[in-house]
């Protein structure tokens, strides 16, 4: 069937469109999860991006940064002489996450009616457009460049390109919410995991005495991500409309906090649900992003040289070897919370399809508070491993709530506007992208100043991100079906929907073949043997800790 829009132009479908994607009664669902990681593999690498921040500071100097006193934030914007700051290049990073949650917000509505295809390609010329137009600046050395193609398009491509493959895992799995959508967004936790390394080798070669090849790499990574996206834009498809599950029955566990109804995308944010899920998510990610971005400092401060077999020697007195020693252990930190937050997408969330999405969130709230208030401040000066587990299992709940809040979205208001009210809610994690780092840096650098000695100084920042999921913990609580008169009425609903819990129509059993394709095997091998190399890249990292 034709949309209204192609019918009002007069012109039959196109190869992006919507009404072409609707998959056959031979189509297997399990090619949908290898595209949407195809995207969010890519997109993922915002994550990434501080592996160029100390090139570019001597992208001038090659050798060492030129610096240039007293120059202001909009002189660096413009200057063609001077080395550009670390907290300039930061800014990048902050529009990032600040445009993704507006973009995801501003154009979620457009993705239901558009379709995963016509998004996802979009996405794609956004992300690697804006990476392109990006290694531009860097080359010519103007950050105005790299801030608007880099941060502003490529936080579009951000935004649309987070939302796109959720939505559509969403309604191939009605059975397994929890699973499909901890499979895209363990994806996107992954991405920086395998463009970092990749990124620093890239570097690496591309170094010369005339440049630091940073670039060199972006230019190349934007041709492979392009690539790679495009793939996973065009495997998308839709479900017929009353696909189901071959012999698919409600589940068990099912509640009555599943809807058996849709909320209109303009009804969604009037009820206080929307609000509630908004505030805990924002309240769940503000505990864990900023003290996940002073990890390796903090790790350093707290056991100074225990970390080193220099019991006794405090993170202030180290000397440079020290210092180096150290920091390859902090990395070591980092990298291993990097896997437990990836791990924790994808387990978090795959057991909220059986544990339930409130309860679920429930049990990660109320171990957080435990953990940030009790355990965290108990093992200063204690045991490093314990310590190290301590805030690896608190980075699986980090990752476990992007992934599972989906899913919860889902249960609450149905799927028919779900990618566009997950689009809505991703501006608690841009608020959250501020909120959280600053309570820890201000709370950090008020007590440094103060003179409190480093190993004493995070105390009160655990029982301030410990507060904060006590707030979390009661939000979700509060949280209760959705009331029938935000309930879609029949003849706005599109007939035929049997997803769990969705309508009473029953339409056809359609669930694809019982044995995967060579296209699925290969689909799941083109995004397996970038996800092994990250994984192994990330544990060598990580395995320091273990010397």
């Amino acid at each position: 069937m034709a949309s209204a829009s192609a019918v009002a132009g007069g012109r039959p479908p196109g190869i992006l469109d919507r009404e072409n994607i609707v998959a056959g009664s031979d189509f297997n669902r399990w090619l949908v999860p290898p595209c949407a990681l195809a995207i969010h593999l890519c997109i993922g690498m915002a994550y990434g991006f501080s592996v160029f921040w100390l090139p570019l500071s001597r992208a001038v100097g090659i050798s060492s940064p030129v610096t240039c006193e007293g120059m202001s934030l909009l002189g660096a914007l413009t200057t063609t002489s001077c080395d550009w700051r670390v907290s300039d290049l930061v800014w990048t990073y902050s529009i990032f996450f600040v445009v993704l949650g507006a973009a995801a917000a501003m154009w979620g509505g457009w993705l239901e009616r558009a379709g995963p295809r016509k998004a996802g390609v979009v996405a794609t010329c956004c992300w690697c457009g804006g990476m392109a137009l990006g290694a531009v600046g860097v080359a010519m050395h103007q950050l105005w460049l790299l801030w608007l193609g880099t941060g502003l398009l490529g936080g579009i491509g951000l935004g649309i390109g987070y939302i796109t493959p959720v939505s559509t895992l969403i309604k191939w799995f009605p059975d397994r919410r929890g699973m499909a959508t901890g499979m895209a967004i363990m994806g996107f936790g992954g991405g920086a995991m395998i463009g970092s390394p990749l990124a620093d080798r890239l570097m690496h070669a591309f170094a010369s005495p005339a440049g630091v090849g940073v670039w060199q790499t972006f230019a190349v990574l934007a041709i492979g991500y392009f690539v790679f996206m495009l793939a996973g834009a065009f495997g998308f498809r839709v479900p017929t409309e009353g696909w189901r599950p071959v012999g698919r029955t409600p589940p068990a566990t099912i509640h009555a906090s599943i809807s058996r109804f849709h909320v209109h995308l303009k009804d969604a944010h009037r009820t206080p649900q929307f609000w509630l899920v908004w505030g805990v998510l924002l309240l769940n990610v503000s505990a864990s992003i900023g003290i996940i971005g002073v990890a390796s400092p903090m790790l350093q401060e707290v056991f100074g040289g225990r970390l080193i077999d220099k019991p006794g020697t405090l993170f202030t007195a180290f000397n440079d070897a020290d210092k180096t020693a150290a920091a390859a252990v902090g990395a070591g930190f980092v990298g291993l919370i990097s896997l437990f937050n990836i791990g924790g997408r994808f387990f978090w969330a795959t057991s909220s399809d059986k544990l339930g999405r409130q309860r679920t969130f429930a049990v990660m709230t109320a171990a957080g508070t435990l953990l940030y208030g009790l355990a965290a401040p108990a093992l200063l000066g204690g045991s490093i491993g314990l310590f190290i587990l301590t805030f690896c299992v608190c980075a699986s709940m980090y990752g476990g709530g992007f992934a599972t809040v989906p899913a919860y979205l889902a249960d609450l208001f149905g799927t028919k506007f779900v990618g566009a009210i997950h689009g809505r809610l991703l501006t608690a994690w841009s608020t959250a992208g501020v909120l959280g780092p600053f309570i820890v840096t201000a709370l950090r650098d008020n007590r440094i100043s103060a003179g409190i000695p480093r190993d004493q100084v995070y105390q009160p920042i655990y029982w301030t991100l410990a507060t904060l999921l006590v707030l979390a913990f009661i939000l979700n609580l509060l949280i209760r079906p959705v009331h029938p008169r935000f309930h879609m009425a029949a003849d706005e609903i599109v007939p035929g929907i049997s997803e769990v819990g969705h309508g009473t129509a029953v339409g056809p059993k359609v669930g694809g073949p019982a044995r995967p394709s060579a296209a699925v095997l290969l689909a799941w091998i083109a995004v397996g043997i970038p996800i092994a190399w990250g994984i192994y890249q990330t544990a060598a990292k990580a395995a320091v800790l273990l010397k």
